[in-house]
């Protein structure tokens, strides 16, 4: 590995130790050129089915009475990923009856703890913790499960067998992008590597990545870069153009994080690399699905979850819980490959398009809730 170019500043969305890491993974994971959303709104839902068939149970009495609350406790909320992650937790909460009481850390890993401590004293019916930092969660985690409270946890460690676990299958997702890779390249190829660690989703890909690279000797990693924080695609666009410039072999990015991807991206397109650099890259929404089919971008695939989904799924697991029903532990949601050949063929250009051409993106049959009607969006 040559040029090691990593900047870690906040705020961050997965968590990171605070005073040294500022913010997963992406599974999982987007905030681009978009605004700050406000935590407390109600962005558009996204079209899509949210449990496999209509009510077939009468809703337990402190569902019928909307007595349930759950605390919704995100490390962050800015970006297209973490937009439509909630607009399916919202959707979800009044298909099956819950309030979903909002808060964000927005990247400050010790304003998340705070938040996830207040849900605990306010005696919340469960707590869904999105993203963050394990040694600044645990705690709490810990004193929620001690009063009682069912917690689900995405993308995090908890700590404790007691929470329920969701996480992108991350392994798989960066398995398929560097298929992908090898495939287009021959395998052989000098790879710029888009990574910044602690996140439990990109750290997840990396062990991927390590493997692929011991496997597949003729690719080899010509630099490493890295940023996660407010701006994180202008940032690494930043990195990426000097990263390219001290490595003209380079001909193609493994960007497992749709915001990496965005950055490389702009590089490539700056530097007029888009014929010689490809970009495979992690995760997808409508925005990306527009960088990867305008003419001539060299993002050419990704591999992701659909974040709305992953949202009605933390939203199902908790009422579960909270209704004392069964729920497995150790939830992981599979990806699928998408590739820019596919997107254009089949003129998808948002992400209701694309769970209806990929429907293994909705996982209605994941931790389903009896007495729940499908939620059309």
């Amino acid at each position: 590995m040559n040029d090691v170019i990593t900047l870690r500043s906040a705020p961050t969305f997965l968590g990171v130790a605070a005073g040294a890491l500022a913010a997963v993974l992406l599974a999982g994971c987007s905030q681009g050129p978009s605004a700050t959303a406000d935590p407390n709104a109600a962005p558009k839902t996204p079209a899509g089915p949210a449990t496999s068939a209509a009510a077939t149970a009468t809703p337990p009495p402190a569902f019928a009475g909307g007595e349930v609350h759950v605390s919704l406790v995100r490390q962050l909320s800015s970006g297209d990923y973490f937009e439509q992650w909630l607009a399916g937790a919202q959707a979800e909460a009044k298909a099956v009856g819950v309030t979903l009481d909002v808060s964000s850390g927005e990247g400050n890993n010790d304003k998340q703890a705070l938040n996830l401590q207040q849900a605990v004293n306010q005696k919340a019916s469960a707590v869904i913790v999105d993203h963050g930092f394990a040694q600044t969660i645990q705690p709490a985690v810990k004193k929620a499960v001690d009063a009682g409270i069912p917690v689900v946890a995405f993308d995090v460690d908890p700590g404790t067998p007691e929470a329920v676990t969701i996480d992108q299958d991350d392994h798989k997702i960066a398995e398929q992008a560097l298929d992908a890779l090898k495939q287009d390249t021959g395998g052989k190829a000098q790879v710029l590597y888009v990574y910044v660690a602690g996140f439990a989703p990109l750290d997840r890909r990396d062990e991927t990545w390590t493997q692929f690279k011991k496997d597949n000797p003729g690719i080899t990693q010509a630099a490493r870069i890295g940023v996660v924080n407010s701006s994180t695609a202008a940032a690494v666009a930043d990195q990426a153009k000097a990263a390219l410039q001290a490595n003209p072999g380079v001909t193609a990015v493994f960007a497992p994080y749709d915001e990496f991807a965005k950055g490389a991206a702009l590089a490539v397109k700056e530097l007029g690399l888009k014929d010689k650099v490809k970009i495979y890259g992690a995760d997808v929404s409508t925005a990306d699905i527009g960088v990867i089919t305008e003419a001539g971008s060299p993002w050419v695939a990704t591999a992701a979850t659909d974040p709305s989904n992953v949202g009605r799924i933390a939203v199902r697991a908790a009422a579960l819980l909270v209704a004392k029903e069964q729920v497995d532990h150790a939830l992981k949601v599979p990806p699928a490959l998408i590739t820019q050949e596919r997107l254009r063929q089949g003129g998808i250009a948002n992400m209701q398009q694309l769970v209806q051409a990929i429907p293994e993106l909705s996982t209605p049959d994941v931790a389903p809730v009896p007495w729940a009607a499908p939620s059309t969006g």
